[in-house]
């Protein structure tokens, strides 16, 4: 895997002051958000690109409120978030929008995805453990409630699981009950 590296730039946030990196894998440009001075077991969140959560506040996912959650906890802890650009877990934007519209009509989120022809969920992490290991991290606390991320760190120690909990609200209540119930997300 070639990966190119950006130098680092500081970035100071409404959650705090941070470091940023940027790792190019091909066409898709990952970001690693961090806070100096990083611990020997950083709590590190692996956040995939949601558009419309991160960047809207979509009221449909939970995605924006996961990443604020982290963002506000790596502050705190000299941690990081390795945002991977997989939007729609890794659907892109377009085939994202056209599951909006089958969910509209009744399809749960995987269900439209399925619809589509994609699998569940198309997302890797390979990428992951090439940034962790160019900050020199083998071990970490990872922020998430998903087991497949936690299944595809297999050269990462993970010393710690620690759940994201978001309340639910009325738009995204089947959303977080399909993640839990198909998906096995930890909810």
């Amino acid at each position: 895997m070639r990966i190119n590296i950006s130098n680092i730039a500081k970035l100071p946030t409404k959650f705090g002051d941070f470091k940023i990196q940027t790792f190019a894998e091909g066409i898709k440009e990952h970001l690693v958000v961090f806070k100096e001075p990083l611990a020997e077991v950083p709590l590190v969140r692996v956040h995939s690109e949601c558009l419309t959560g991160d960047a809207i506040g979509s009221l449909k996912c939970d995605c924006g409120d996961q990443l604020e959650y982290a963002l506000a906890a790596i502050n705190k802890e000299c941690g990081m978030v390795i945002y991977l650009r997989q939007e729609g877990r890794n659907i892109g934007l377009l085939n994202k929008t056209n599951a909006y519209a089958l969910q509209d009509k009744g399809l749960d989120t995987v269900q439209a995805n399925h619809q589509l022809g994609f699998k569940t969920d198309e997302r890797s992490y390979e990428v992951v453990e090439f940034i962790l290991e160019h900050f020199g991290i083998n071990s970490i606390k990872l922020l998430t409630n998903n087991p497949k991320k936690i299944e595809s760190l297999e050269g990462i120690k993970i010393v710690e699981r620690r759940p994201i909990i978001i309340k639910s609200n009325q738009y995204n209540e089947d959303y977080l009950r399909t993640k839990k119930e198909q998906m096995g997300h930890m909810l």
